[in-house]
């Protein structure tokens, strides 16, 4: 899971919950000073919550951009329901469609067809994937409308430390052994288990207390069927990049960008996935699986370069 540096939200942002057809969403919205240079709708990973961009925020509205951060459905503040259906990939891209129409009004209804009307895709690990289902079906819908044509809602993608299908084995095997024990442990035991695997840990690198206590209430908050059924995908996800590139060749502007560490997908492995897509590349230096919480400033100047 990602770990927030801090917690307390910049002045230029605030809480929210995004309404769409598919439901409401919990949020982070941060908003420009000035002039709107266009929106971005940012995807957590598997664990994760809008909180894993806090650091953000402030940068990419500094920058000129309106940003979202949600909570994917089964996570933190969002919930959802005991149905697995919920929470297969396809349904959750579909969620992320319903976000990107309420966010593409909003900026239409605030900025008219300019510039601030333009929406930027980023997806974080888990979140890679969910919003590369997202751009897919879109594409797909596109197509079979009469004479096969039409627009994609987003302006450019990023794909954000994700890799191309399964996650790396040893990390598949830590996963599947969440799932396994889901059924039969409650959150609160797997968190102490958690908790003391990793006590002999990097002392130094353990987050303060306030951080501390907002990643076990984030834990606790989880729906567990959300857990299972993300988690069966992470480590059994198919290879879908020669589709996407596809849509990338068609003029969808795509970037790839990662830390140069990542246990979830070998970093040579997403930089070979980047030029499957036809898509920027970009290494965060000393950063690993969450660029936007290890290095935000570099991670924030990358995304405003690329979105500019």
């Amino acid at each position: 899971m990602s770990t927030p540096p801090f917690l307390t939200l910049p002045s230029c942002a605030r809480a929210l919950r995004v309404a769409t057809t598919r439901g409401g969403f919990a949020a982070l919205r941060a908003e420009p000073a000035g002039a709107v240079r266009g929106s971005a709708l940012l995807v957590p990973g598997f664990t994760g919550s809008k909180e894993d961009f806090i650091a953000l925020l402030e940068p990419l509205a500094a920058a000129g951009y309106r940003v979202t951060a949600i909570d994917q459905r089964g996570q933190y503040e969002t919930g959802g329901p005991d149905d697995p259906a919920a929470y297969a990939v396809a349904a959750l891209g579909a969620d992320v469609r319903a976000l990107s129409a309420a966010l593409r009004a909003e900026a239409v209804a605030a900025d008219g067809n300019g510039a601030g009307g333009r929406l930027h895709l980023l997806g974080h690990s888990l979140g890679g994937q969910v919003v590369r289902e997202a751009v897919l079906a879109a594409e797909a819908e596109a197509v079979a409308r009469p004479g096969g044509c039409g627009s994609l809602p987003w302006s450019s993608l990023t794909l954000m430390s994700t890799g191309p299908g399964p996650i790396d084995p040893a990390e598949a095997e830590r996963t599947r052994l969440l799932v396994d024990v889901l059924p039969t442990m409650t959150l609160e035991e797997i968190w102490q288990v958690m908790q003391q695997l990793e006590e002999g840990g990097d002392r130094a690198r353990r987050p303060g207390a306030e951080v501390a206590a907002f990643l076990h209430r984030r834990w606790l908050a989880n729906v567990p069927q959300a857990l299972i059924t993300t988690g069966g995908h992470l480590v059994a996800a198919p290879d879908r990049v020669d589709e996407l590139a596809a849509t990338v060749a068609a003029g969808l502007p795509a970037l790839v960008l990662s830390g140069v560490r990542d246990y979830a997908w070998p970093v040579p492995e997403q930089t070979a996935m980047a030029a499957r897509l036809g898509a920027r590349r970009i290494v965060v230096e000393d950063a690993g699986h969450s660029p936007n919480a290890d290095q935000p400033a570099a991670t924030a100047a990358a995304l405003t370069a690329f979105w500019g």
